[in-house]
């Protein structure tokens, strides 16, 4: 290619040249005919049963001893052949794994979930279609101090996934910019912002007419980006996806994705504020599901919210519906440190200053979740100790900085306090019994 280039173009075709790791299979070994490990890149994009699998070994030179061999191995690794898993999964996937250092143990399963992640992609076009209109129009500018916290917090992680996104590709650091896509579309966008935004399209009412208005630009807008931050790592995918989504009336779009700018970082969209009060809200939600029993498939219980001072009483009280959306409870009330915990509750602390409950009135499992206490409090207690150890250690006082000092007192504090909740937890479930 360098011969070509200098040869017909008076000039090299390319400056820089990644290497990226030696490909191997799911065990670590290296691929071999006589091993019948070989994956044809064909085989995963347009997915083969294990009989045509077998019969392409079978048109090959292996000798009877290494053919056999080969089709053992083939039987175990692809007892069900190799599903059809499309072009962008497969190079998602490789991309993917070049944070491996020197190999990639390539494992088909790992391909199939980034198939079943495009599926994913598909129903949020599909969900913004049905929620957008056939006459929407997209804004060409959108004011964000007027939106809803939900909508500012979206775009906020979306200005953070855009930057490390770019960063990395900079950096030649390619695995860390898709497992930055990944977790935004996925964790974020898709698990909290499209369900938290559901709510205001149930009902008509003009009571949500503004927030209705809000959650559709800001979907339009987090999906036209995304698309587009993606695109490199999933350029078929996208492109299908992008060109069905409405177009502003006054834009000079491009007329593919693959043609159109790359993201970069919008002044205003960040709002670290709001992302801390945010990752608070996520962490209760996943406490209060950890706390349902297995047999609660569709029962709404109600849910408690202790909260340890007034900043954390405001920010629970500001997203209390998105708690009750997001972790399927009948309702939340909050309580302060005077007030009573209800009986038969499952207990999980989310920080020194907020621990959640759930009432599980005939369902509770004492030793199950005395058990959950335990283990929580030794894991703490561990914490504890290695912190205590490393501030006790001759020369800590003389050495270490103030400010680390201060912020390790502070974690010990916390952690102190935790352990009081667990013990407060212990109690009441003791009593109740």
């Amino acid at each position: 290619m360098v011969i070509m280039g200098l040869q017909l173009g008076g000039d090299v075709p390319f400056q820089k040249v990644y290497l990226h790791p030696m490909i191997r299979d799911a065990h670590g070994r290296k691929m071999s005919k006589s091993l019948g490990n070989v994956v044809d890149p064909l085989e995963v994009i347009n997915g083969m049963l294990l009989e045509g699998l077998l019969k392409r070994l079978e048109e090959g030179n292996l000798d009877p001893n290494e053919l056999n061999i080969a089709k053992e191995g083939k039987k175990k690794d692809f007892p069900d052949g190799i599903a059809e898993c499309g072009t962008d999964a497969l190079r998602f996937a490789l991309i993917a794994y070049t944070s491996q250092s020197d190999r990639i143990n390539l494992d088909i399963k790992r391909v199939v979930g980034y198939r079943q992640w495009c599926n994913k992609l598909w129903n949020a076009i599909r969900f913004a279609m049905g929620k957008l209109g056939d006459h929407y129009i997209p804004p060409s500018t959108v004011d964000v101090s007027s939106m809803p916290p939900i909508c500012k917090w979206i775009l906020s992680v979306l200005n953070k996934a855009i930057g490390k996104t770019v960063t990395s590709l900079e950096a030649y650091k390619l695995s860390d910019a898709t497992s930055t896509i990944y977790s935004w579309w996925q964790y974020h966008l898709c698990d909290v912002f499209i369900e938290a935004i559901k709510p205001y399209f149930f009902s008509d009412s003009q009571e949500f007419e503004s927030a209705r208005a809000a959650s559709r630009d800001t979907l339009w807008i987090c999906l036209e980006t995304g698309l587009r931050l993606l695109h490199p790592f999933m350029p078929y995918v996208t492109e299908e996806l992008w060109q069905r989504l409405p177009q502003p009336k006054d834009s000079c779009r491009k007329d593919s994705i693959m043609i159109s700018e790359y993201p970069s970082l919008v002044e205003g969209w960040t709002n670290d504020r709001l992302e801390n009060q945010m990752d608070i809200v996520l962490d209760a939600v996943n406490r209060i599901r950890s706390l349902k029993p297995p047999t609660d498939s569709n029962e709404r219980r109600p849910a408690f919210a202790l909260c340890r001072g007034q900043e954390i009483a405001a920010t629970i009280q500001c997203y209390q519906s998105l708690i009750v959306s997001l972790s399927s409870v009948s309702h939340l009330k909050i309580l302060t440190e005077n007030d009573e915990t209800p009986a038969d509750c499952a207990t999980a602390v989310v920080n020194k200053d907020l621990s959640v409950y759930l009432q599980l009135q005939g369902a509770l499992d004492a030793d199950a979740e005395r058990e959950k206490l335990r283990k929580k409090k030794d894991e703490i207690q561990k914490l504890q100790h290695a912190l205590s150890q490393k501030m006790d250690a001759s020369g800590y006082r003389e050495k270490a900085p103030q400010n680390v000092q201060e912020e390790d007192m502070g974690k010990l504090t916390a952690l102190l306090e935790q352990l009081e909740v667990i013990s407060e937890a212990e109690k009441k479930l003791d009593a109740n019994i």
